[in-house]
């Protein structure tokens, strides 16, 4: 992804409300499977971690998107945001 891209998605991200809550279990594999199916069906997603959460919040970005194929847009504070071509509904176009 060139860093075009990355800042095409991250103003795009900047509109988005957190689609999902990572608390103190941390990355589970039912987490694992939630963000793969919202990454499938938006694109592009926010994840907030909680205060109780006790991991560092890209090293959850570096796990998550390792284990569902996607790429790491940005990690701010304590929003990770995570972005997947869908392979059946295509919404985000990137510029070249």
């Amino acid at each position: 992804m060139t860093s075009k891209q990355r800042a095409y998605l991250r103003a795009l991200a900047n509109k988005l409300e957190p689609v999902m809550q990572i608390g103190k279990a941390s990355v589970t594999p039912e987490l694992t499977l939630s963000v793969n199916e919202a990454l499938e069906a938006r694109e592009l997603i926010k994840i907030s971690v909680l205060k109780n959460c006790s991991d560092d919040p890209k090293a959850i970005a570096g796990v998550l998107s390792e284990r569902t194929r996607s790429q790491v847009v940005q990690v701010v504070g304590k929003k990770i945001t995570l972005y997947r071509e869908s392979k059946d509904k295509k919404k985000i176009e990137l510029p070249k």
